[in-house]
């Protein structure tokens, strides 16, 4: 009898517990919901957000509002993200920037990008795009390398977070050449400096400079990615000059790891759909991005692969977390 007692006694605590989380998730999203974008607006990852969260809008039948935090490599966006409650209404669209580079070379990080969060459902990713004023003498790759080595450290090379002073730290390594960084917090500041000859060069998304690298403002000279954009097949890639080069930006959806799995689960089968859609497959192809459609599990493995990968890079170029 007492035995019955305790397994009817654990059987209904239990129950209470599925029931409760039944209330904690079983009606939401009863009110709107926050992305955080930890970039300035018209960014990559911005822009990625933005298409995101009009479309979460309409599946969740609720309100899903951008709000952006630029700096610090991301890492004010993802604190407003670990400081909310875990309770589904913020969520956080990070990047290979705050979700691994900077758990390589950041000393005193104030979130742990694998154990504060966890992945929704990852996005897209997109190469990058090394490029210099559409008004400078420096047409080629080639002439690019060529005008660093005979003046070592004397190019202003723009840069705005630590994925792409790693991804260049990486190409500096292997052609022999360095630069003198200039930090900047957003790319459209960088961008317009970059084509007014403010500075000397800069790596951005190939999608956050497609505009200004058509219209002649800026001059693309080499893109990282494993093949030529799609829009600029006259550019060479990285990889072309050093086989082992490639790398890519790339997003997921976050959420603070406390957040139900049922959130999280019914959020992850929205965003693939919206991802697999006309307009999504749209949208990456605009964007020059490849589909990113990993759910939570896999999406965390790729994340770890990817700082791994950082790691190895890092000690290659002889970086250290500052």
């Amino acid at each position: 009898m007492h035995r019955r007692n305790l397994i009817g006694g654990a059987a209904a605590l239990a129950l209470l517990g599925s029931m409760g989380a039944h209330a904690q998730t079983g009606d939401w999203p009863s009110r709107p919901i926050r992305l955080v974008s930890p970039f300035a607006a018209g960014s990559t990852s911005d822009t990625s957000a933005r298409f995101i969260a009009q479309h979460l809008s309409t599946a969740l039948g609720q309100p899903v509002t951008v709000e952006n935090f630029p700096g610090a490599d991301g890492r004010l966006g993802m604190m407003q993200a670990k400081n909310a409650p875990a309770d589904g209404y913020t969520m956080v669209l990070g990047s290979w920037t705050n979700l691994a580079v900077n758990a390589v070379l950041i000393k005193d990080m104030p979130y742990d990008p694998v154990k504060d969060f966890k992945p929704v459902a990852g996005i897209g990713r997109s190469m990058l795009g090394v490029a210099v004023s559409g008004q400078s003498p420096i047409t080629t790759w080639q002439e690019l390398v060529a005008a660093a080595k005979k003046k070592p450290g004397e190019l202003n090379y723009g840069n705005f977070a630590t994925g792409y002073r790693l991804a260049t730290e990486w190409f500096s390594h292997l052609a022999g050449i360095r630069f003198t960084y200039v930090p900047y917090r957003a790319t459209g500041q960088m961008n317009t400096d970059l084509a007014g000859r403010q500075i000397d060069v800069a790596m951005d998304g190939v999608t956050s400079m497609s505009a200004m690298a058509k219209s002649g403002q800026l001059r693309l000279l080499a893109v990282t990615g494993e093949q030529r954009h799609p829009e600029f097949p006259n550019v060479p890639t990285l990889k072309e000059f050093y086989p082992d080069y490639t790398v890519y930006g790339w997003s997921s959806l976050m959420v603070r790891t406390e957040v139900p799995d049922a959130i999280a689960e019914r959020v992850a089968a929205e965003v693939q759909k919206i991802m697999s859609s006309p307009e999504g497959k749209d949208f990456a192809r605009r964007a020059g991005s490849d589909l990113l459609l990993r759910n939570t599990d896999r999406m965390r493995e790729f994340q770890v692969q990817q700082i791994n990968t950082f790691k190895r890079v890092a000690e290659a170029a002889g970086m250290k977390p500052e």
